[in-house]
């Protein structure tokens, strides 16, 4: 039920935290895995793919360039791959009042967090359109996006953030309503409060920190590694009959 056998992932967002665990999670379940990342130096998480025994190839992109955005998938698939599954991870976040949020920081984040998840979403996805279904999965592919809490919440001075991720759910629940009966399973995870470099400045605020974990009914922050069966899950025959679909995962937050 959750074999990925012989599947190949094109994953954003992997040399780090969430992104990392998801891309060796489909590993282990037998993907071999493609790493867009902006970092050329990075290899952590290429290495453990490899380690297991799976293929790893890294492709290097800034998702803040629409261009290299454009050209990304081409490329891919230009080099003879076959891409079963699309993981979109990599965001980033900027923080400053509402009333002084900078223009560019606003457009960077929607770039990266919305614009580029679409691009990646057509592209990728036109391509697994032209595929027979797979006999380890029943379905084409699957794709699976990053929401956030804020898909649902607006949070206090992340507004592009936030709109960025509360696009992405929508987009999530486009592309399903088009492709699901063609093959392609479209569903996003969104994660609750986790403990990556990203929250770094909620973590360093003893206030904001001990206001949020109080509401967590697990206990706990998140991490990383909260992350992998959810994708695996997403990406698998298990997930069969679930498109469209924002899976949140957050200690039980969004139900307090």
């Amino acid at each position: 039920m959750f074999s990925l056998e012989g599947h190949t992932a094109l994953v954003t967002g992997g040399t780090r935290g969430i992104g990392q665990a998801v891309a060796v999670a489909l590993a282990e379940a037998g993907a071999d895995i493609l790493l867009v990342q902006r970092n050329t130096t990075a290899d952590d998480t290429a290495t453990a793919i490899q380690k297991l025994g799976r293929k790893a190839a890294i492709y290097t992109a800034d998702l803040s360039s629409p261009e290299d955005v454009r050209q990304l998938v081409p490329k891919i698939l230009a080099d003879g791959h076959e891409i079963r599954i699309l993981v979109n991870c990599a965001g980033i976040q900027r923080r400053h009042p509402c009333e002084k949020f900078p223009d560019e920081d606003f457009n960077e984040v929607i770039q990266v967090n919305l614009n580029s998840v679409f691009t990646l979403c057509r592209d990728v996805g036109a391509h697994i359109l032209g595929l027979e279904p797979s006999p380890i999965t029943g379905r084409k592919g699957s794709i699976i996006n990053f929401a956030s809490l804020l898909t649902f919440q607006g949070g206090l001075t992340v507004p592009a953030y936030a709109a960025s991720k509360g696009a992405v759910g929508q987009l999530t629940k486009s592309f399903a309503n088009e492709w699901t009966s063609k093959g392609i399973t479209v569903n996003a995870i969104a994660p609750g409060y986790i403990e990556t470099e990203m929250n770094t400045a909620l973590l360093n605020d003893k206030e904001r920190l001990a206001s949020i974990s109080a509401r967590i009914p697990a206990g706990r922050w998140g991490t990383p590694e909260d992350f992998k069966g959810t994708a695996v899950y997403l990406a698998s025959k298990a997930s069969a009959y679930v498109s469209g679909h924002v899976l949140v995962v957050d200690g039980g937050w969004m139900g307090r």
